[in-house]
């Protein structure tokens, strides 16, 4: 079921409406009903997979139980390395025994010697990379005694499956979303309304901006090979706005649906094409998993080794080869990763004047923002060619012909007028970054007729310009 879709927009009034009418004195009841709506939303996809998420869910919460009952470390840990290989196994099968079984048979040429690798032919579950590392963190931080283990199964199990960030994020960490479902929701008008405005703005930036720039961006990469290196720089560019808004969509109604039922969600991103370096990109580009990956891998290797510049490069590297891996079972995934390492790794070097240490984010942030601005978008436009280009040798086509401004097809402006989309929301966004979504700003700014004015002028505009209908891009992840 879409966010974007006509059943969803059935969907959710009617388990709102149900939820509120429960009462918010019923809370094991209101969880109950939350449960069920999530694996009817889930079902949807597939209901063949709502068993996997129901033993994921099993499991990390035995596992839970089982840390805080022991008393002897090594009880714990086993019960610590059930979960990580649970969560871990289920994502290896799924997501990437194909891709390391390929691998394998390339290097040791299992296929020249006569032998073949066999294949498996399964379906990715969707949101399976967001909800396996939801409940690994929690069992890694019951163990770590961040946190004490809930006996709650229901609260649990909502946790996990809670629909509006179940396929898509934010990852949500126990200690921030479990404690929410144990307490009384009383219903916020202006908590709803602002949910209400932030479903909005993730539908303007999904329905009209990313879907919309995917016209373009298609058509260009289909064959690249047949077009100008400017028509490529163009795609190039259009397709980070489309993926920054058709991700940062979903967290905007994933956050605006989930204040309709009385709960807070955390922020995902913070405007990253403002970003001075490739280093604060990543504190503002999908932000719970960059803070899921530097708790849980960047800074348990830093701990275990040495604090040099070296020892923080390598544990870097592995960090967002991961990262990219994460993404997608492709080593075009895992070079996006590494590329941005490499910046990553430069930026950081320690230069030492006048007895004092300074590196190349610090002189970054003496130099004019736009400036700035635009040394960093350049890198991860050309890192996200990587991420959207299928093989190594599409993404090389691409920056052979933009780099030698090759010839090919003559450039035109795809999509024409709706391209103004773009730098409409980044004005938006960016004369309003201080508030969590630009209607917040309006709400503080202007008065009701003027506001009405806006949300019917949007409301038109989701309805006469929406691109065409495309499932969001991260489900694949």
């Amino acid at each position: 079921m879409l966010f974007n879709s006509f059943s969803f927009g059935l969907f959710l009034p009617v388990v709102l409406i149900l939820y509120w009418a429960i009462g918010f004195k019923r809370i094991r009841w209101q969880n109950a009903l939350l449960l069920i709506a999530s694996y009817y939303f889930y079902g949807l996809w597939d209901w063949r997979f709502l068993g996997l998420i129901v033993a994921s869910s099993l499991v990390d919460y035995i596992v839970g139980i089982g840390i805080g009952r022991s008393e002897k470390s090594n009880k714990k840990k086993a019960f610590l390395l059930m979960s990580i290989l649970w969560n871990l196994g289920v994502l290896f099968l799924f997501k990437y025994y194909n891709f390391f079984a390929e691998g394998f048979a390339n290097l040791f040429h299992i296929s020249a010697q006569g032998y073949t690798y066999q294949s498996l032919n399964i379906i990715l579950p969707v949101g399976l990379s967001f909800y396996t590392f939801q409940t690994m963190s929690y069992s890694i931080d019951v163990y770590r005694n961040r946190i004490e283990p809930t006996r709650d199964m229901l609260n649990f199990f909502c946790f996990v499956s809670f629909f509006p960030q179940l396929v898509a994020g934010p990852i949500e960490r126990a200690r921030s979303l479990l404690p929410q479902f144990s307490i009384e929701r009383k219903f916020d008008m202006a908590l709803a309304k602002d949910g209400l405005r932030q479903i909005m703005w993730g539908l303007f930036k999904k329905m009209v901006v990313a879907d919309n720039v995917a016209l373009a961006v298609n058509a260009y990469y289909a064959e690249p090979g047949e077009h100008q290196g400017l028509s490529l720089l163009y795609a190039s560019v259009l397709f980070f706005f489309q993926i920054y808004c058709d991700f940062s969509g979903y967290s905007d109604i994933a956050i605006g649906t989930a204040k309709l039922f009385g709960f807070k969600l955390s922020k995902n991103f913070n405007i990253p094409y403002l970003s001075r370096s490739v280093s604060e990109f990543w504190q503002r580009w999908h932000i719970t998993l960059t803070k899921w990956f530097t708790d849980y891998v960047y800074a348990p290797i830093i701990r275990s080794w040495k604090r040099s510049y070296f020892s923080r490069t390598i544990a870097l590297f592995i960090t967002m080869a991961l990262i990219g891996l994460w993404h997608g079972a492709n080593w075009t995934f895992v070079f996006f990763g590494v590329f941005q390492a490499i910046f990553m790794s430069l930026e950081r070097v320690p230069i030492i004047i006048k007895g004092r240490s300074y590196n190349l984010n610090y002189f970054l942030t003496k130099i004019p923002l736009p400036l700035t601005v635009v040394y960093s978008f350049a890198l991860i436009v050309t890192s996200c060619i990587f991420f959207r280009a299928e093989t190594f040798t599409m993404a090389e086509t691409i920056l052979f012909r933009i780099f030698s401004w090759s010839d090919g097809r003559p450039f035109t402006y795809e999509i024409g007028y709706r391209i103004l989309f773009v730098p409409l929301l980044v004005l938006l966004e960016v004369f309003t970054r201080k508030n969590n979504h630009p209607f917040e700003y309006l709400e503080k700014r202007f008065n009701r007729p003027t506001r009405w004015i806006i949300y019917y002028i949007f409301v038109f505009i989701l309805i006469r310009y929406a691109g065409p209908k495309e499932e969001f891009i991260y489900f694949q992840f």
